[in-house]
């Protein structure tokens, strides 16, 4: 199975805890005013990555301590980042997702837990250039949150 990507970057301490390989998925629909991935907005931008050799490149850096799941909306692509996110599990890792939705609107829907199950800390919320900050931990703006998946879920 393959995931549309924006890009990859194989080693960020600046996107969820340690050290992570972070997949930019393609497409959003939020289109958040000041956005930093406006590139990513496109549902036709990006390639076609095979979901496997996204798992080799986190198998083949020890150093990783799991992947995050950033955008784009990796909501958009629920099926696909949930096969990547169950597999990077079943390495002992951690997921981190960054999502526009709110964690209440995606407990609603049936569909979007699918990924929610693999997903350890999500950091939900629009981005708000209201409310921007640059002095918040792995989050653009105050609206956004930080949230124990597995805490909340008992997984």
């Amino acid at each position: 199975m393959k995931l549309r990507v924006a890009g990859i970057i194989e080693e960020s301490i600046v996107d969820g805890p340690g050290i992570r390989l972070v997949v930019f998925t393609q497409g959003c629909k939020h289109n958040c005013i000041g956005c930093h991935n406006p590139e990513t907005h496109s549902f036709t931008g990006g390639k076609l990555i095979d979901i496997d050799s996204i798992v080799h490149m986190v198998k083949s850096n020890p150093l990783l301590d799991g992947i995050t799941l950033s955008g784009g909306e990796p909501f958009e692509q629920v099926k696909e980042c949930a096969i990547l996110a169950k597999k990077v599990k079943e390495l002992g890792l951690s997921v981190v997702t960054y999502t526009g939705y709110t964690f209440e609107e995606i407990l609603k829907d049936r569909n979007l837990r699918e990924l929610l199950i693999y997903t350890d800390i999500l950091i939900d919320g629009k981005f708000d250039i209201r409310k921007k900050s640059l002095i918040l931990k792995f989050r653009g703006s105050t609206n956004q949150r930080i949230i124990d998946v597995k805490k909340y879920l008992g997984n």
